[in-house]
């Protein structure tokens, strides 16, 4: 079965009012939170296949997104980077979509209308997207989660409402269109500190894990706190090997603590020095 250009599994499952959460890679999949995020609740509910694009180079690069050769049984086989769905219907609450998404480099219009679609099709009344950005936050505080988990704001230990202005993907067509579908949005983004830059950021899991507990009935037992706090233990640890690290980690606690005394839905962060400013800035070239 086809939807658009997506490639649907056959026989179609019936869900029950379901809600689509997506995470996209690589605009807001820093640390691998989104996808790591979408892999425990896919295990936890044991999501199946459902779908995916049937000719993916019609939206992707390949010379940006590599496909990759690995040998199974002998056999030499090529791995061609795709989006595509899979899907679970928990015993109560709504059905669950898995979107696993990457940003196209072209026809982004035309990629964002097929995921309306899908969602159309299977009567979608919720689009979830889930993932993480780099932050000037210190590893040291809370991580600061922005976005809107139904009627959930404010707190620095829930979800506070994000104000964030600039440069975005052009994906965000389908929180911007869903309503005229009838279907909802909301998101969950944790915000992660950029000198870090782990290549899978657990404590940034957690939390995202946290914000998503109530809404869809997680066991405490999926959110693993131990991981990223013995990976943050260790980042405090390596500031003694680097002394340009520290005075930024200070600076960032104190525009950190000011932001969290003013009021709870606002999220103008403190002016931080041009030497703090400068060192970040120099991070996100190098990592370019």
């Amino acid at each position: 079965m086809r939807i658009g250009p997506f490639e649907i599994s056959e026989p179609v499952p019936e869900l029950r009012e379901p809600h689509a959460l997506a995470m996209l890679r690589p605009w807001v999949d820093i640390g691998n939170v989104g996808s790591l995020v979408l892999a425990s609740l896919e295990r936890h509910f044991g999501s199946k296949e459902l779908g995916k694009l049937a000719r993916p180079g019609n939206f992707f690069d390949f010379t940006r997104y590599r496909p990759t050769i690995v040998v199974q049984e002998g056999q030499r086989e090529i791995t061609v980077p795709n989006s595509y769905i899979n899907y679970a219907q928990p015993e109560s609450g709504p059905g669950l979509l898995f979107l696993h998404l990457l940003e196209p480099h072209m026809f982004g219009e035309d990629y964002s209308d097929a995921i309306l679609e899908v969602m159309k099709t299977f009567g979608v009344k919720r689009y979830f997207l889930i993932g993480s950005m780099y932050d000037a936050v210190p590893h040291t505080r809370p991580l600061l989660v922005t976005g809107t988990v139904g009627n959930q704001r404010g707190g620095p230990s829930r979800v506070q409402q994000s104000t964030y202005q600039g440069p975005t993907t052009i994906t965000y067509l389908v929180s911007q269109r869903a309503p005229e579908a009838g279907v909802e949005t909301s998101s969950v983004i944790v915000h992660l500190p950029q000198y870090v830059q782990l290549e899978e950021d657990f404590k940034g899991t957690a939390r995202v894990l946290e914000a998503l507990q109530d809404l869809y009935d997680l066991p405490s037992a999926l959110i693993d706190n131990q991981k990223g706090r013995k990976q943050y233990q260790e980042i405090s640890k390596a500031m003694t090997s680097n002394p340009r690290l520290a005075p930024v980690v200070k600076q960032l606690e104190a525009s950190y603590d000011a932001r969290a005394a003013e009021q709870p839905q606002e999220e103008t962060p403190s002016e931080l020095s041009p030497e703090v400013e400068k060192f970040l800035e120099g991070l996100d070239f190098e990592n370019r």
